[in-house]
């Protein structure tokens, strides 16, 4: 079994998720299903069969975060420190032809929101900067070409 990394925040979202779907949505979904047998003949109820599809959505989302939260590596980043990046750094870049700075923390695929400056370990950039420290430049394949970025920060937050 391939261990995933994840961040303490990443698995604490993951488990409540889990809760949600377990305590809330699975008696919902029941629910749903037995007044919708109560209404007759199952062939031709379309209450029926939504309520079913989103029984068989819900029970592959816990599925899919019971198996996640198996294969979990939970890395505290407040315990890492260190000059070169790795998971869980945040790190601060200014691209080298428009001076546009940007702040990213490397985490787990299942945790990157590029909004919210989270990036997945296996993204161009992540990759690009693992290993590397500040005053390097690094160059990263994006889909519109090319560009580089000087690595002005290394954070452990």
């Amino acid at each position: 079994m391939e261990k995933v990394p994840m961040t303490v925040e990443g698995y604490r979202a993951l488990d409540e998720e889990l809760k949600r779907l377990k305590t809330l949505e699975r008696p919902a979904v029941i629910a749903a299903i037995a007044e919708a047998r109560a209404h007759g003949d199952l062939s031709e109820n379309a209450e029926y069969h939504a309520a079913k599809e989103r029984q068989g959505w819900i029970e592959g989302q816990i599925a899919d975060i019971e198996d996640r939260m198996a294969r979990a590596q939970v890395i505290d980043v407040s315990k890492l420190s260190g000059s070169q990046i790795k998971f869980g750094a945040t790190v601060s870049v200014v691209d080298e032809d428009t001076e546009e700075e940007a702040r990213y923390q490397i985490v787990g695929e299942h945790e990157a929101d590029v909004k919210s400056g989270r990036v997945s370990i296996t993204s161009p950039i992540a990759r690009a900067i693992i290993g590397k420290e500040t005053g390097d430049v690094v160059e990263v394949l994006t889909p519109s070409g090319a560009k580089a970025y000087e690595i002005t920060k290394v954070e452990w937050v």
